[in-house]
């Protein structure tokens, strides 16, 4: 019911029964237009009910599945309106198909004979270009790719830095100066060579497998934090590239990487400047082992000023990684193939 109020009470006194009327029709005719020109504004409150999008996983990533019944995604991480199955029966109901590299086998004929249109593929890796092999078949195969790089359409790191208002600087009790825990050692990789030269001018306390010295999981960040360095070397140089070795082994455990990978301005987007040492920052391996021995407690203690700022975040949990996709979902681009899956990863 139209209230008075709402009219203009003119300066000669109150309005006439007819104006009033028609004031009213007038409103009323006002309204009914812009519910009809542009029905979302006026009933914006009111949300549109969707359906939740249906994320199959063609093989899960690793070898055992963990549990991804129920609303899985939003109980563990938020992510609301997001449903993670396995079930290939479900292939004509999902939106989107995840496809992990290290799960395909070659040849298309594993994968669905057809497409339901609107349907996206994403192909999904975190190795390198140098430990990923067979893309050439793959072309004109995928609509999105899901990989540690920053240009991918969905972006998952091996690990972050999140703010943290609370934190204090934490620099566990030292024991030794450089310590590096390796599992599949080669002497052509560039770190095999790095670590040969280094290790001419200073010791370096070597774990895992490659050693016969293997950690257990609940073993290794005690082990490293024992270390004033961690020597945080990837297996190949390749950009974004950037493992664990430096989020959980180093910074995690509280000790000081000494990185061997990507240029330093590509860590720079990911960590302070002033957190890690990068081998390339020296003319040689003798002056970088120099740096580390005569470094005074002072300057040392300047590599986890971090601290006081960030916490470490993995990522470890592949439903985590694979949620993000129902997130990142209406932002991605539509009706796009990667005609040429391997040039694209290995730029």
């Amino acid at each position: 019911m139209l209230r008075t109020w709402l009219l203009p009470r003119p300066p000669w006194g109150r309005p006439g029964l007819k104006a009033v009327v028609t004031a009213g029709v007038f409103v009323i005719t006002l309204w009914n237009l812009r519910c009809f020109l542009n029905p979302s504004e006026v009933f914006r409150e009111v949300p549109k009910h969707t359906k939740p999008l249906v994320v199959l996983v063609w093989k899960w990533p690793s070898k055992q599945v963990p549990n991804i019944s129920g609303d899985i995604c939003r109980e563990l991480y938020g992510i609301t309106g997001c449903r993670l199955t396995t079930e290939r029966r479900l292939l004509g109901q999902a939106n989107v198909v995840v496809f992990p590299h290290a799960r395909l086998q070659p040849g298309r004929d594993r994968l669905p004979k057809e497409r339901p249109p609107g349907q996206n593929w994403v192909w999904v890796s975190l190795e390198s270009p140098s430990n990923t092999k067979d893309l050439a078949g793959w072309n004109q195969t995928f609509n999105w790719v899901m990989t540690y790089r920053q240009d991918s359409d969905i972006f998952i790191p091996y690990g972050k830095l999140v703010p943290n208002q609370s934190a204090t600087m934490n620099i566990p009790t030292k024991t030794n100066l450089v310590s590096w825990v390796i599992s599949n050692y080669h002497r052509t990789q560039k770190r095999a060579e790095i670590y040969k030269n280094l290790s001419r001018y200073l010791h370096v306390n070597i774990y895992g497998k490659a050693n016969k010295k293997p950690l257990c999981k609940d073993c290794l960040l005690p082990t490293t934090s024992k270390s004033k360095f961690y020597l945080a070397f990837e297996n190949s140089i390749h950009q974004d590239y950037i493992t664990e070795k430096l989020w959980r082994n180093s910074l995690m455990a509280g000790t000081v990487p000494v990185v061997l990978g990507p240029p330093r301005a590509n860590y720079e987007q990911f960590v302070p400047t002033d957190s890690f040492i990068h081998v390339d920052d020296f003319g040689s391996l003798a002056e970088l082992a120099t740096f580390l021995k005569t470094m005074n407690s002072s300057r040392y203690r300047q590599f986890f000023a971090w601290q006081k700022k960030y916490s470490v975040k993995l990522y470890t949990d592949w439903r985590e990684r694979i949620c993000t996709i129902c997130t990142a979902y209406p932002s991605l681009p539509r009706g796009r193939v990667y005609s040429d899956l391997a040039s694209w990863f290995n730029t």
